[in-house]
């Protein structure tokens, strides 16, 4: 055979290939177009239960519409995302569709420390943003009750506006992150209020000592000296209040 023969019936084979691919892919597309979506499967990125499967259902029929029975190439995924992302406990979703099932993965927000005021409350992440207390799920972390100088509008999700609160929960965290990652103080420390002076008021597990400790600001210094307490003056007596708030002063008083 020609080599000029052959070169030509290698172009036919391989135009013919093409060919092929370009009608199976027509085919799978029009096969996809009459496919519909049959079903929801919820994915958790973690073990927190502020957020249940049935949350997620609910967020959908409420916000989104049907969904089942849709055909897949027109459910809105970025829509569904969206929906999902402003609700209270949800740091962030992904929606994706695997063969004709809608999947879910949720993350939930991971509070660090729960705030109380009188019947209201509210947890702050990491980040320090807000979002409100879940009836489904209570986490355990540090509560800190009393006179918080925080504006709070019930069912509010998000970072604080005003600039001296900001400042003041970002004093917080610290402060808690500090406790929570010392043995001594996670341990023995079991509640946090602040008084009528906006004070932060700590008390320990065992005693009868509440430590004034001032602001959240200087919290390593604070608990330094709330440590020599322990060490010096505990042993020889036992004080009510100990005040730890000013620089290189322990003040006891019963």
């Amino acid at each position: 055979m020609k080599k000029s023969v052959r070169n030509l019936l290698l172009v036919f084979a391989s135009l013919a290939f093409v060919l092929a691919l370009l009608l199976l892919g027509a085919l799978q597309r029009q096969g996809r177009l009459q496919q519909t979506c049959t079903g929801l499967q919820v994915e958790f990125a973690d073990d927190y239960n502020f957020v249940t499967e049935d949350d997620v259902k609910g967020y959908l029929e409420r916000f989104y519409g049907p969904y089942i029975g849709q055909r897949v190439d027109s459910v809105n995924l970025s829509k569904i995302e969206r929906i999902l992302d402003v609700q209270s406990a949800v740091l962030k979703s992904e929606a994706y569709l695997r063969g004709d099932v809608l999947n879910i993965r949720v993350t939930q927000r991971m509070p660090v420390v729960r705030f109380q005021k009188g019947s209201s409350g509210f947890y702050v992440d990491a980040r320090g943003c807000v979002f409100p207390l879940q009836g489904n799920f209570t986490s355990l972390v540090p509560v800190i009750d009393g006179n918080v100088p925080i504006f709070y509008q019930e069912g509010y999700k998000g970072m604080l506006e005003d600039g001296k609160e900001a400042a003041w929960m970002q004093d917080v965290l610290a402060m808690v992150g500090y406790m929570t990652g010392h043995r001594l103080w996670a341990e023995n420390i079991v509640q946090i209020s602040v008084d009528g002076n906006g004070d932060l008021v700590l008390v320990p597990r065992e005693g009868k000592e509440k430590f004034v400790f001032g602001s959240p600001a200087g919290y390593e210094k604070k608990f330094a000296r709330i440590e020599r307490y322990y060490q010096y003056i505990r042993p020889q007596k036992e004080y009510t209040t100990v005040n730890v708030k000013y620089d290189g002063q322990i003040i006891c008083k019963n």
